[in-house]
Order: structure tokens, then sequence, then C-alpha cells
């Protein structure tokens, strides 16, 4: 199992929006980042990911998991270059984690979301998942 982080802006598109998708999920939709796009390509169902809410209060709010491998994105209005992965909620943080805290902590410091924080899905580490979901009093598993 791999590890990810998706990015999404609470005031578009929240945790509170996937979670009310319920088991069905939903498609990611909307990358057009050829490096995230790439990531997802890499994607394996089963995987799991960081919901991620950015620009107002920036912080991991929850776990998500791949339903479906890569497959066209529906709002790229038929260009094969862009693709998108479905995910369901598993469950929100027991305490949310502010990208400051994140950024604060030195085991969390060659993180991509420390290094590169525009990129909108992104891997993450065993290491760093354990540490987040640790920061966030929430079981890793």
């Amino acid at each position: 199992m791999a590890y990810w982080l998706f990015k999404s802006e609470p005031d578009v598109f929240g945790w509170d929006d996937q979670a009310a998708l319920g088991e069905a999920g939903g498609a990611w939709t909307g990358v057009r980042n050829h490096q995230a796009r790439n990531h997802m390509r890499a994607m394996a169902v089963g995987d799991r990911g960081f919901f991620y809410h950015s620009v107002t209060r920036p912080g991991v709010v929850g776990i998500v998991e791949v339903i479906a491998p890569a497959h066209p994105d529906p709002t790229a209005g038929g260009d094969p270059r862009w693709v998108c992965v479905d995910v369901r909620a598993l469950r929100p943080f027991a305490r949310p984690v502010p990208l400051a805290a994140i950024k604060a902590d030195p085991a969390l410091r060659d993180m991509v979301l420390v290094r590169n924080a525009r990129l909108s899905v992104q891997p993450v580490t065993p290491e760093e998942w354990a540490r987040v979901c640790a920061l966030g009093d929430t079981a890793p598993g």
C-alpha cells in the first residue's frame, strides 16, 4: 500500500463534501498538473491518502482510500492527458493537523508538503504517514 495527500479548498470541496459521498466515493477531478497526474497514475486500489484542506485553515483533516485506479477525467473535455482516481472517505482526523504543526515537526521536514506546498496530489512516506496520524490522534490503519 502506498500513501498520498490530496489537497482541496474547503470552500470548493471539503471533507464534509467527501464524506457525504459515502461508500460510493467519487472521482478526484480537475487536476491539471503533470506531476500530480503522474502520482494518480501510480495509485492502486486500496492506497490511502490524507484529505488536506488548503488555503483557509490549511491542514490534514481526514483519511481517504483509493477505490478506482486512474481513468479519464470527465472534467477534461475529452483531453486524454488528464486522469483522475476515485476516492472515498474512511474517517476524519480526531484532531486536524495544521500545516504549521507539520512544518514545525523535524520528522516532517522532508515531506513534499513542506518542500512543494503547491502540488495538489503528492506522495507521503510510511514514516510521514505514521507521524501525521500521531499528531492528529488518529489511527494510521
